[in-house]
């Protein structure tokens, strides 16, 4: 039977839209990266964030010392052989800041993957179901909002004990809420829009619409979040290792040389003021890269200034 005029096949239609889908794909990804490059602060932000993570890879190899060898003399001044002095027990300090990069990012890293899954779940299902399932999720989102960061971190690390795996945990918890609050909002808008409409009318199940239609949409915000959630999660690390309840003593972090260093300020004021600069400059260079991350990535904003 000849095809009548203007009529295409479902599967020459089907290859031209996948085709046609890919490009746009191709063109959003190189205005994405045409615009973060030209946002000053997410490449300054970048660059010292890509030099700290190769510190957290690569520090116990280029450390200039073993950070336990304590036959170096007690605090001794920043000098040459020790740009960074040393602590109270005769340890290279810059060796042991160096070491505790990689425990400092592993477990901000971890605690907020850890809040961007469950928040993420929690926000999706609250947004697209709605009603009880809504009120049930967010009051227990409301909840955690209501303690104080370092109050429910301290309490939950308290209870369950000290240690890297339950600082995890408990940074985890205390930041959820940021990301469930984020992705409820964009999926109370994203499931009225066409799209979403479009996929119900031709039979798709919840968990397709949710995973592939709507999930998808929401990465810009998810993506932003997650990297204050990383700095964040370090700020609360060495926070809670300084008040003696983060990981084991014997293991080299920033937080806790804040902690040695805090009874001797006055006679090595190095002790801390090193450590302290670190994590300032961690999380500076993480919200930076964060803030120049959600310009690039703000369509309106975008669309302005083109």
């Amino acid at each position: 039977m000849a095809r009548e005029p203007g009529v295409v096949p479902a599967q020459v239609a089907h290859d031209r839209l996948a085709a046609l889908a890919e490009q746009r794909r191709v063109a959003a990804g190189s205005r994405f990266w045409r615009r973060l490059r030209a946002e000053r602060k997410a490449m300054l932000g970048l660059l010292l964030v890509g030099v700290l993570a190769l510190l957290a890879v690569f520090g116990p190899a280029i450390a200039p010392y073993h950070p336990d060898a304590d036959d170096f003399g007690l605090f001794q001044p920043p000098s040459l052989s020790h740009p960074m002095g040393t602590d109270s027990f005769g340890r290279d300090l810059l060796s042991r800041m160096i070491v505790g990069t990689r425990i400092s990012f592993t477990i901000g890293i971890l605690a907020a993957l850890s809040a961007m899954v469950t928040g993420v779940l929690l926000g999706l299902l609250a947004g697209f179901y709605g009603r009880w399932v809504d009120s049930l999720i967010m009051r227990f989102i409301d909840l955690l909002w209501a303690f104080p960061v370092i109050v429910l971190t301290v309490g939950m690390v308290a209870i369950f004990g000290a240690g890297a795996r339950n600082v995890v945990i408990a940074i985890a918890l205390a930041y959820l809420d940021d990301f469930a609050r984020v992705v409820r909002a964009e999926v109370l808008r994203l499931r009225e829009e066409d799209f979403t409409l479009a996929a119900r009318a031709v039979g798709a199940g919840n968990l397709r619409i949710m995973f592939r239609h709507i999930l998808p949409n929401t990465a810009a915000p998810i993506i932003v979040q997650t990297t204050f959630a990383v700095g964040l999660g370090i700020l609360a690390e060495s926070g809670l290792t300084f008040l003696g309840l983060g990981v084991d003593p014997s293991t080299p972090t920033w937080g806790l040389a804040l902690n040695e260093g805090r009874d001797f300020v006055r006679q090595a004021w190095w002790i801390s003021v090193f450590p302290g600069l670190a994590i300032m400059l961690t999380v500076l260079s993480l919200n930076l890269f964060g803030d120049g991350l959600r310009d690039a990535l703000d369509v309106r904003t975008v669309s302005e200034a083109e």
